[in-house]
């Protein structure tokens, strides 16, 4: 059995010009969100076994700070330029080379390929997984290159704790 839990970086912010989209930093409220998130994923489930994170600065940032709550070493999290491509293609290329010594992975990365492979290997359709909105899927296989459609057994997303 593996255990993968993809994260959408929290919510960056737009206001500097002239920076490129690769270094864009995350917005206070995507801050507070990833450190939300963060705490409530570690209050449901063991800490995953290795942390992966795209290079781009919105997403290593996210990856940090659910790092910091859970206790998981900086020096371990693997960062991955690829999983900026914005493609389910890279994501799933990055989730299948996964060392099968690693039972449960936590991935941090962007929108669109997020959303095609929640909805391609998990069985909940998910319309839209929002910035710092976590999916965790498990799969039935002894060796990450195998994965193929599994199971969604969660999704938090902020607005579900907003407000309460």
């Amino acid at each position: 059995m593996k255990t993968l839990y993809i994260v959408r970086h929290a919510k960056s912010s737009w206001e500097y010009e002239g920076i490129k989209d690769i270094d864009r930093p995350l917005k206070k409220r995507g801050i507070n969100d990833a450190y939300l998130m963060s705490k409530i994923l570690n209050e449901k489930v063991p800490r995953p076994d290795v942390f992966v994170s795209s290079s781009a600065n919105r997403a290593l940032h996210t990856g940090i700070i659910f790092c910091s709550t859970f206790g998981y070493p900086l020096a371990n999290l693997k960062i991955n330029k690829s999983l900026y491509s914005f493609s389910d293609g890279y994501l799933i290329k990055t989730i299948r080379a996964l060392d099968d010594a690693f039972d449960s992975a936590i991935v941090f990365s962007h929108n669109h390929g997020i959303n095609d492979f929640v909805n391609d290997f998990g069985n909940k359709s998910i319309d839209n997984v929002p910035t710092c909105g976590i999916v965790g899927i498990r799969f039935k296989i002894d060796h990450w290159k195998n994965i193929k459609k599994g199971n969604t057994f969660l999704t938090e997303f902020p607005k579900h704790y907003k407000n309460k």
